[in-house]
């Protein structure tokens, strides 16, 4: 029997108006009457930060805004952030926004009051103490990052995708609005939630996986499997938006106190290298990464494919996994997510430096299965094949 521990001191708050609570959700914890607002342009463009911004100030809140971010958030820009918030004398950081937000956030949270760069807290050079309190506020169904105790952050100089993890890190607030969703395009709704998926999947199959995280993956697997596409064809369906958001959520509670696992590493390889969209990049390899572990654990991808329906009951292990990768296969061609080939930038050359990122990867010890380079480099070229 596997001893294990399982904790997430943030609270939680889900809701179709929940934003509009935010100022007196704040001021009921006491946490600061000078907020860092951290948003991205595409947000901020979609009318989703500035209502929050308004309603903050009419409450009496001093807020600033940091929006100098990309996609994959990158360690430049978190340190110009944690200069801003020294600069505002700020106290509390919100995060409203995709994972790029969310990560930055938490990291300017960080470096804002201790100093220091994002590699020195990755590589263990300085503590994780002091760290301002963090709320966020998920505006895609994705990563989860609104309950995780990690950010992923892009080293500007070598292209390494770091993540920062300690239990510090946890939001001390989640604000969970399904409305916020409801602007998403289709192909970042697609993308998101198969990121989601892929969270659900490593947290519960991981090497470092408990009982709690697995339960939460199998609902969040169930719920995203049956929400997604619908999801992505009708971004205004309250009940589809609704259910992605809550399987994120559940996803994110599967890993955040275990693990991710090879796909991921992949995934932020080739995110660090090219820029990919961190949910397009898990999708192109999750297939394959399943296929080289199902080989050597079939009871248990067995039961992924029955958990998301591609499986009955009546299917033996083999023809289970069979239809879980045919499954995972088909949803997301029907989300028209693009092929590793046809990623702008990819090349064949390249691959021994995705699989030499893949290898540094903290997860990649977390895989399932014992992977190497050799295996890493074969999921490539056959990621490329298709």
């Amino acid at each position: 029997m596997k001893a294990f521990s399982y904790f997430c001191s943030t609270r939680i708050e889900m809701g179709s108006g929940k934003t509009k609570e935010l100022p007196a959700l704040l001021q009921s914890r006491g946490i600061g009457k000078s907020v860092f607002l951290v948003s991205d342009p595409g947000v901020i463009r979609a009318g989703l930060v500035g209502p929050i911004q308004s309603a903050l100030a009419e409450a009496g809140f001093s807020v600033t805004l940091f929006d100098a971010l990309s996609q994959n958030p990158r360690d430049i820009e978190c340190l110009e952030g944690a200069a801003l918030f020294r600069e505002a004398a700020a106290e509390v950081v919100v995060a409203v926004g995709g994972g790029s937000a969310m990560d930055t956030g938490k990291t300017i949270a960080l470096c804002g009051p201790n100093g220091g760069a994002p590699a020195d807290y990755a590589d263990g050079r300085l503590p994780y103490t002091n760290i301002a309190p963090i709320v966020c506020i998920p505006t895609t169904a994705g990563t989860g990052s609104e309950v995780t105790r990690s950010a992923v952050i892009t080293e500007s100089t070598t292209h390494r995708k770091m993540t920062l993890k300690h239990a510090a890190l946890r939001p001390t607030l989640a604000v969970l609005d399904p409305v916020l969703t409801y602007s998403v395009p289709p192909a970042v709704t697609a993308a998101t939630g198969v990121d989601a998926l892929v969270h659900a999947i490593e947290g519960y199959t991981c090497k470092v996986t408990n009982p709690i995280s697995q339960a939460f993956g199998a609902k969040a697997m169930q719920t995203i499997v049956r929400a997604l596409p619908a999801a992505y064809a009708n971004g205004q369906d309250e009940e589809a938006r609704h259910a992605m958001l809550e399987g994120s959520l559940m996803a994110g509670l599967c890993f955040g106190s275990a693990d991710v696992a090879a796909v991921h590493c992949l995934a932020e390889a080739l995110g660090g290298l090219y820029d990919t969209p961190h949910g397009v990049a898990n999708s192109v390899f999750l297939p394959y990464v399943l296929k080289f572990n199902a080989a050597d654990n079939k009871p248990m991808h067995a039961a992924l494919a029955r958990y998301m329906g591609f499986a009955s009951d009546a299917d033996n292990e083999d023809q289970a996994i069979d239809k879980l990768i045919g499954g995972i296969t088909e949803l997301t061609q029907s989300l028209q997510i693009p092929r590793l080939k046809d990623l702008p930038g990819v090349r064949e050359e390249d691959f021994p430096r995705i699989v030499e990122l893949s290898m540094k990867n903290g997860s990649t010890p977390s895989n399932v299965r014992t992977i190497t380079a050799e295996d890493y480099l074969a999921i490539l070229q056959e990621a490329y094949r298709a």
